[in-house]
């Protein structure tokens, strides 16, 4: 598999450090509020990319952290007059909800937080601090950037750059503008914990070096995250994990790409910004990260309703197949599979070797999407049931195997009663029958009790409404 290095800017094949073994770090949210369609693409992408990799054989440790200490949850903590952990632990919940709808925890992942590793953090930047390499001031305890080695090498700027292409924090306590905080003084009104040099709390950098180490290893396979991401803070891990454990941090960095809506930048003051939560209202969430799965990871995708009917109706396209195989399974008289359906189904390796190929190529999930169309296109027009009940159930295993890869249709058809059943079975009689007043009264009545049809080419669908 080759995958597209943020550090060298070039695809390299992927070779874990542990044979058999992949270990992920992905930066998590920061639990103050719910999360945005934005902050869903990096969970969605490489959540996928771990399944892919289970999908192959090897053993995945996942990280996706929660940052529960922050300026933004103290102040929101302080707006609302309630603890910082009150908002954490909301935010946190109201974040696994989203997760599950997105099939983000269908694998066992570790949700590490910053608050659960605070003596781990106290014993990391005191290893900085005995190196020379952190200072304290006023009880900030800061990173000495000068001690950094080829500081700059992620986003490919020299610190001259960065300090006039971005904004720095500048205040008197530094010794020069880009170092950063690795630990910050007691506040009024803040929770703070004890260190060697004074009461405080962590900085937001200094938290993902450490959950990272302690969970992975000071020298870890892949680290993953938006491309915002990559500076400030996935250049300042770098610098201080590097500078601490004295071996490279990560071996492959990964970045997707941007979203936008209605094609312009996501932001609040435009009116154009989704939380998930609001996009679950309209649209189920498996149709999100459909949707988000539907561009190679590292271009810009661009959101918006038109698009997600679009992907809601793809999406339809591949239930209606599985749907159709579990209906002809039931149907179907004959048992063992023929030599001719074996012939069939051997062909079907065309459209697996096309998958695999390109989600080896730097997880392209768009082109593997084309592959799984091409394998219903061919089940639609091959298969009924007509056909044996093992070719059938082959086949379904193998539809349901790369579309678990990419955590799309994983829903079950909804059971209706038989009163509803029969109405649709009279309704397609009719329809054959070319008695269409009929088939029309059907629908009505249907409709007035709550259930929409839609005929479509591989056969008739329906749906609460």
């Amino acid at each position: 598999m080759k995958l597209y290095n943020t550090l060298t800017r070039k695809k390299e094949d992927f070779v874990p450090i542990k044979e058999g073994e992949v270990g992920i770090y992905n930066c998590g949210p920061t639990v103050y509020n719910f999360i945005h369609v934005g902050n869903a693409r990096p969970l969605v992408v490489f959540d996928t990319l771990r399944r892919y990799f289970e999908y192959k054989g090897l053993k995945v440790k996942f990280v996706v952290n929660f940052t529960d200490i922050d300026d933004k949850i103290i102040n929101r903590a302080n707006d609302e007059g309630v603890t910082v952990t009150d908002i954490s632990e909301r935010f946190i919940k109201e974040f696994k909800k989203d997760a599950n709808g997105l099939h983000l925890y269908d694998y066992e992942t570790l949700n590490p937080r910053a608050t659960e590793h605070i003596n781990e953090i106290i014993a990391f930047i005191k290893t900085l601090i005995d190196k020379k390499a952190a200072y304290v001031s006023n009880g900030d305890v800061y990173f000495d950037i000068s001690y950094a080695k080829d500081y700059g090498k992620l986003s490919k700027k020299n610190i001259e750059d960065l300090i006039s292409g971005h904004r720095v924090d500048i205040n008197d306590n530094k010794r020069n503008p880009m170092d950063f905080a690795l630990w910050k003084n007691k506040k009024e009104g803040e929770p703070f914990w004890k260190a060697p040099w004074g009461e405080g709390r962590p900085g937001w950098h200094i938290e993902c070096s450490v959950m990272a180490k302690d969970l992975i290893g000071d020298n870890i396979d892949i680290h993953t995250g938006g491309e915002d991401l990559q500076f400030p803070h996935h250049e300042n891990e770098i610098a201080q994990s590097e500078t601490c454990n004295g071996v490279p941090f990560a071996n492959y960095w990964l970045h997707n790409g941007m979203i936008t809506v209605d094609n312009e930048k996501m932001s609040k003051s435009k009116g154009n910004f989704f939380t998930v939560r609001e996009v679950s209202k309209e649209f189920d969430l498996e149709v999100l990260r459909f949707f988000l799965l539907t561009t190679q990871y590292r271009s810009p995708i661009n959101f918006s309703r038109e698009v997600m009917e679009q992907t809601k109706n793809s999406s339809k396209r591949l239930y209606n197949a599985k749907y159709k195989l579990e209906d002809a399974i039931e149907k179907s008289s004959v048992e063992k599979i023929s030599a001719e359906e074996e012939k069939l189904y051997k062909s079907f390796d065309k459209h697996v070797e096309k998958f695999e190929n390109a989600m080896d190529d730097d997880l392209n999930t768009a082109d593997a999407i084309t592959a799984i169309f091409d394998l219903v296109k061919d089940i639609n027009l091959n298969l009924d049931e007509n056909n044996s009940k093992e070719m059938l159930e082959k086949t379904l295993e193998l539809l349901k195997k790369l579309t678990r890869v990419l955590g799309i249709m994983e829903g079950e058809r909804e059971e209706i009663s038989e009163d509803i059943e029969k109405l649709i079975e009279e309704r397609n009689e009719a329809r054959k029958n070319k008695d269409f007043a009929k088939s029309d009264e059907i629908r009505d009545k249907l409709k007035k009790m709550g259930i929409e049809i839609e005929d479509t080419r591989s056969g008739t669908t329906w749906k609460r409404i």
